[in-house]
């Protein structure tokens, strides 16, 4: 084929080798989970501190109190103002950023090598010593309290929080927003937080990632001087079992008159990180609609032109997360769409992937891999997953390998048993009195009409 020949694609190449940078792993006297890795391109570091303060071991009541509490940390210190702690870290070049999550909360700093002894006595202070002035506090309660308000406007995030209510039980975490609720969040007061770090910010559970151009033993003694009488673990620890809200297929309509498009998501109660099927099940998503050229992407976006683009996802949490399909669509071919969705989601559970499609699906996978772990952020994200989920030290030494090695029977047998066609939440938002005849007409199960919440 001449060079200039454009009427087919180039052959891909053979994938090039690529190691995963060697990580030393260590643990400090106060036990906390130290994992050191080498990268010396450049003379900067990158710092992971991950504690076991999730928004999981929360009840209703005080939901989104560990969002709120990672949110307001950079306003103070005891020691130093917001604005002399940020002074202090721009003096050194050093960022610094906390959020929470439903597995823990995090606090990312990134500085130039030379300057880690300064970042890492100033991240210690923030841990230990947080002030939460009232202002800072009321300004991080406002936002919060504005996105969760927002959110209810926006259709999508309409439809995903209808989704989520559906797909879990009562007393599940997951069926509520990670943030929280405006009831929550608006009780929050300057103690709450000073009590929620005082309980849950402990090292037991967690672990501090470095990533740059370190010394290990540089690092263990520094580590030592900040956080060397750091003990105890968190006083919430997450208490539930993950069980769906029906197991009967259901399909629900969020009236939202006038809207011209419909925001559709399918889905149900999903799997565990820890699920053995992980990587089988995630190529067989990759196939169904976790890439450009997924099943669920060439029907609905190429062939009829129903969407821009359409998606599916297993949200791997230490519990069972949410399998969910999404896509927004008008509102003439809002029941065309689900009927597609539905067809293929049939289809990949009964019969798995093809194995053109499953090697297709391996070769994006691996290929990707090297270019997600360019910086030494990105590789120390990936190691505070495997403290996160209890992964094995070697696990992405061997990534690439494992990934390449998943068969078409293993990503079919995982498809089978957690792509569950008959269990799924169908929940549509858009105009009821445009949508509702032809969804009613598909035959997928009785159309349940709820209005929006204001």
């Amino acid at each position: 084929m001449s060079p200039l020949d454009r009427s087919s694609p180039p052959a891909s190449g053979a994938p090039r080798d690529f190691a995963f940078p060697a990580v030393e792993r260590r643990t400090a006297a106060h036990g906390l989970d130290l994992r050191i890795g080498r990268m010396n391109r450049l003379p900067m570091v990158s710092v992971n501190l991950f504690m076991r303060a999730g928004e999981a071991a929360l009840g209703s009541a005080a939901a989104g109190l560990g969002v709120l509490t990672a949110d307001a940390l950079e306003g103070g210190t005891k020691k130093r103002s917001g604005s002399a702690l940020a002074e202090s870290l721009e003096r050194i070049g050093a960022r610094v950023g906390a959020s929470g999550g439903w597995e823990g909360t995090s606090i990312g700093l990134s500085c130039l090598a030379d300057r880690l002894p300064e970042a890492m006595a100033i991240l210690a202070e923030m841990v230990f010593e947080p002030d939460f002035p009232e202002a800072e506090v009321a300004r991080a309660r406002e936002q919060q309290l504005a996105q969760i308000r927002q959110r209810r406007m926006d259709p999508g995030a309409l439809a995903t929080d209808s989704a989520r209510v559906r797909y879990f039980a009562d007393g599940v975490p997951y069926r509520r927003a990670v943030d929280g609720s405006e009831e929550s969040i608006a009780a929050v007061t300057r103690e709450a937080m000073l009590g929620y770090v005082d309980a849950n910010y402990r090292p037991e559970g967690g672990g501090m990632i470095v990533v740059g151009d370190v010394e290990p033993d540089e690092v263990v003694s520094m580590i030592g001087d900040h956080f060397g009488d750091w003990s105890g673990a968190p006083a919430s620890r997450p208490d539930f079992v993950v069980e769906p809200e029906t197991r009967d297929r259901r399909l629900v309509v969020v009236d939202r008159p006038g809207s011209v498009q419909s925001e559709v998501r399918i889905g149900h109660v999903g799997a565990a990180r820890s699920t053995p099927d992980y990587y089988p099940l995630s190529i067989a998503n990759m196939v169904l609609g976790g890439m450009f050229t997924s099943r669920l992407n060439l029907n609905l976006r190429e062939d009829h032109g129903y969407t821009y683009g359409i998606r599916s996802r297993f949200t791997f949490r230490s519990e069972a997360g949410p399998f969910q399909i999404g896509t927004s669509v008008g509102n003439d071919v809002t029941a065309p769409a689900v009927r597609a969705i539905m067809e293929e989601l049939q289809l990949m559970a009964e019969d798995g992937p093809r194995d053109e499609e499953v090697a297709a699906a391996r070769d994006y996978a691996a290929g990707i891999f090297g270019l997600q772990l360019e910086s030494a952020g990105q590789i120390a994200t990936r190691i505070t997953q495997l403290v996160v989920f209890g992964l094995p030290d070697d696990h992405f030494d061997r990534y690439r390998d494992t990934v390449r090695g998943v068969t078409t029977e293993q990503s079919a047998q995982a498809a089978a048993r957690h792509m569950r066609p008959d269990e799924v939440q169908i929940i549509v938002a858009g105009d009821a009195d445009v949508i509702t005849p032809e969804l009613e007409s598909l035959g997928l199960a009785p159309v349940e009409v709820v209005a929006a919440e204001s």
